[in-house]
């Protein structure tokens, strides 16, 4: 994965303190996070986190009960036509018309938008690369191919933030790296990318950073692999006696973890053999520990230090709840 973090970029997307209460029932508490120039921002919450509401709130359309929401400066609720001038989005599926060819829908949404001329339909269809067909009717398109045409059409306007929500729903696992190779090329060409998505996996793959949702709140934000590095490291052990290194362990006030199956990925338990001691603990503790078993006479055959995955970060965060 690209990391384009290391310069300071724009701001692109500021969500502060934003809260939603529908009736009595407030459905987003407490969401601030903001999305920069040239990342890939992932968004990640359980069902009824409050995730499809909050972007509702992003592209106006629904208001927020307080908080600001600002894109490229432009307060979305109060400079609603200049905040939105620089927001592309796709909230649910693409809204194109099978019966016209995928041309003919560009420039049908278009007409919708001033200063945009046919030199500007062929650059987006250049960028989402569907030159080939862009002449064939929707109708005969493959549904990534619909996806390309939706992000065409969301990218008529020279958005500076482009909102994904759900993007690889349906695909295949080739549309699906298709995909993701090219919204990190758009990203790479400085677009802030903003990507709802349920496949942690792909989060995990795609994005520079994450927000992390559950009951209306915002958990966690950062680079993903400071998110997950942040968090409790696994060492497994590999000794000889077994049982003996194992108390030792936990003698030393090293948390022994008793059911491992619960906490790692099925390929690292399958990888490990039938007596693996598997302990949580922080980095620099591995060497005094190692050497404290050798001196006990327990022979270290093999330490592997693993961290967690995304997933597993968001099910520990999220106290096991399902996600969207």
């Amino acid at each position: 994965m690209a990391n384009n973090l290391d310069r300071k970029e724009q701001v692109v997307l500021s969500v502060e303190h934003v809260k939603k209460k529908i009736g009595r029932k407030w459905i987003i508490e407490d969401v601030t996070f903001d999305v920069r120039e040239g990342e890939i921002f992932g968004f990640l919450g359980p069902n009824g986190a409050g995730k499809t509401t909050t972007i509702r709130m992003l592209v106006d359309l629904i208001k927020p009960s307080s908080g600001m929401i600002k894109v490229c400066g432009f307060d979305v609720n109060r400079q609603q036509e200049q905040a939105l001038r620089y927001v592309g989005s796709i909230v649910e599926n693409p809204e194109v018309y099978s019966y016209l060819t995928g041309w003919e829908n560009l420039e049908h949404f278009a007409r919708m938008q001033p200063g945009i001329d046919k030199r500007r339909i062929q650059e987006v269809v250049d960028i989402v690369r569907l030159d080939q067909r862009i002449h064939d009717k929707v109708r005969t398109y493959s549904l990534g191919m619909r996806q390309r045409l939706g992000i065409a059409q969301a990218l008529l306007g020279r958005p500076k933030l482009l909102i994904l929500d759900e993007p690889t729903n349906g695909l295949d696992p080739k549309g699906i790296k298709e995909l993701r190779q090219f919204i990190r090329e758009l990203a790479d060409g400085g677009l802030a990318v903003f990507v709802s998505s349920h496949l942690l996996s792909e989060i995990q793959l795609l994005c520079d950073r994450v927000a992390i949702i559950s009951r209306g709140r915002v958990l966690a934000v950062g680079q993903v692999e400071e998110l997950v590095a942040a968090n409790a490291k696994y060492v497994i052990w590999e000794l000889e006696p077994a049982e003996t290194g194992r108390r030792l362990l936990a003698g030393q006030g090293i948390d022994v973890i008793e059911q491992a199956d619960a906490i790692l990925d099925d390929a690292i338990i399958a990888g490990m053999g039938p007596d693996a001691i598997v302990t949580r603990m922080e980095e620099e503790d591995i060497s005094a520990a190692v050497k404290y078993l050798v001196e006990s006479g327990v022979a270290v055959q093999g330490v592997h230090q693993i961290n967690p995955t995304l997933e597993q970060l968001f099910l520990k965060m999220t106290e096991g709840e399902s996600i969207d």
